[in-house]
C-alpha cells in the first residue's frame, strides 16, 4: 500500500517520535513537535504510538491513494476533505482507492499530524523515520515530502472508525503560559530583569521552526557585571560553551529568548536561562506567529507534577480508544 503526493502543502515531513541516544553525537531526538497529537492520531488508526505519520505545517498536503486506507487527522484546526466531501478531525475514517484527501485554510494552531492505518513505512535511519533535513536524515531521502513521492504503508490492522472525545485534550490559556525551571545560568541574570522576564508578555516571532521558536516583546536582558572567563568573548550573554537540553532557553545578545525544540543543537556558547518543561514543549509546536505568551517559573516539584498530570492524560486516551 502507498499514497502518492499530489500537492505537498508548505513544510510537510515524515515523523514518529524521534531517534533518542545520539545527542551525544550532535544528532538531535527530532520526532513530532507535538507528540500528543501524534499519539493520538495512531492510537486512533490502531498502530503503535511511535509509528510515522506526517507532520504538515501551516497548510496540508493534497493525497492520492492506491488502495482503501485508514487515516486520522489530528493537531491544529484546518477542514479536511476527502474527495470535496468534510471529515472531522480528531477521528479516524477511511479514504479509498482512488480517492483524495487534501485541507482548507489554517483556522487555530499550527501544525497537523496525518497518521495511515499500518504507519509509513518508510526506511529506518538510526531507528528511526523521522526526517531530519539538516543532517538529511529519515523520512524522504532526508527531506519534506515533493510532488510526486510515493509514499509506502504497511499493514493496517484496522478499517474501524471512530473519534475521541474532546473533552481529553488538555486547555489551553490565552495567553499561552509556558511554565519553565530555571536553570545552570539564571544567577548570570540581575534580580530585576529575573522579575521581567516572567512578568513581561512576549510574542512568538516569525522565526519559529523545528529548531527553535524565537520570542519577542519583553525585555533585554540585564546581566551581573564579571569578568569574562577566557573563550567566552566580549558579549555578556556568552559562555565559554554549554550543553543544551531539549526545550532550553537561550538568549543571544541577551535580546530574545529562542527555546530549543526537536531539532535544535545539542551545545553551544549562549547561555540558557532554563527550560520551558516537557509537559508544554507540545503546545509550543502550535503556537503562530504573534500569539501572546507569559513565561512562568515553577519549582522541579510542579515540573514532575505536570509531567505526572500528562502522563495520567495519555493513559485515560489510551483506555478510551482501547
Amino acid at each position: 500500500m502507498a499514497f502518492k503526493v499530489v500537492k505537498p502543502g508548505l513544510s510537510t515531513t515524515v515523523q514518529d517520535l524521534g531517534r533518542p541516544g545520539y545527542f551525544h553525537l550532535g544528532i538531535p531526538e527530532g520526532g513530532a513537535m507535538d507528540r500528543f497529537a501524534l499519539r493520538t492520531a495512531n492510537m486512533l488508526v490502531g498502530n503503535d504510538e511511535g509509528a510515522a505519520g506526517l507532520e504538515a505545517v501551516f497548510m496540508g498536503p493534497e493525497l492520492s491513494f492506491d488502495a482503501d486506507t485508514l487515516v486520522a487527522v489530528t493537531g491544529a484546526e484546518m477542514p479536511i476533505f476527502v474527495d470535496g466531501e468534510p471529515r472531522e478531525g480528531w477521528s479516524a475514517f477511511v479514504v479509498k482507492a482512488g480517492q483524495t484527501l487534501c485541507f482548507g485554510f489554517l483556522k487555530a494552531g499550527a501544525r497537523i499530524y496525518i497518521a495511515f492505518g499500518g504507519g509509513i513505512a518508510t526506511p529506518l535511519a538510526l531507528g528511526s523515520r523521522s526526517t531530519y533535513p539538516i543532517g538529511a536524515l529519515g523520512g524522504i531521502d532526508g527531506r519534506a515530502i515533493a510532488a510526486g513521492d510515493v509514499v509506502p504503508v504497511g499493514e493496517a490492522t484496522t478499517m474501524t472508525d471512530r473519534s475521541l472525545d474532546r473533552s481529553l485534550l488538555a486547555p489551553v490559556s490565552a495567553p499561552v503560559a509556558l511554565r519553565v525551571l530555571t536553570g545552570l545560568y539564571w544567577h548570570r541574570l540581575t534580580p530585576a530583569c529575573q522579575a521581567r522576564f516572567f512578568a513581561d508578555e512576549w510574542v512568538v516571532a516569525p522565526e519559529a521552526d523545528r529548531m527553535g521558536y524565537r520570542f519577542r516583546g519583553g525585555s533585554p536582558m540585564e546581566f551581573v557585571e564579571r569578568d569574562q572567563p577566557f573563550g567566552a568573548g566580549s558579549d555578556p550573554s556568552n559562555i565559554v560553551d554549554g550543553c543544551y537540553s531539549y526545550g532550553s532557553i537561550q538568549v543571544p545578545g541577551g535580546q530574545e529568548p529562542i527555546v530549543l525544540h526537536r531539532d535544535a543543537v545539542s551545545g553551544g556558547g549562549y547561555f540558557t536561562l532554563g527550560a520551558v518543561i516537557s509537559a508544554d514543549m507540545d503546545l509550543i509546536g502550535q503556537l503562530q506567529p504573534n500569539t501572546k505568551v507569559r513565561f512562568t517559573e515553577v519549582t522541579m516539584e510542579e515540573a514532575l507534577a505536570a509531567r505526572a498530570a500528562r502522563r495520567d492524560r495519555l493513559a485515560r486516551l489510551r483506555a478510551a480508544l482501547a
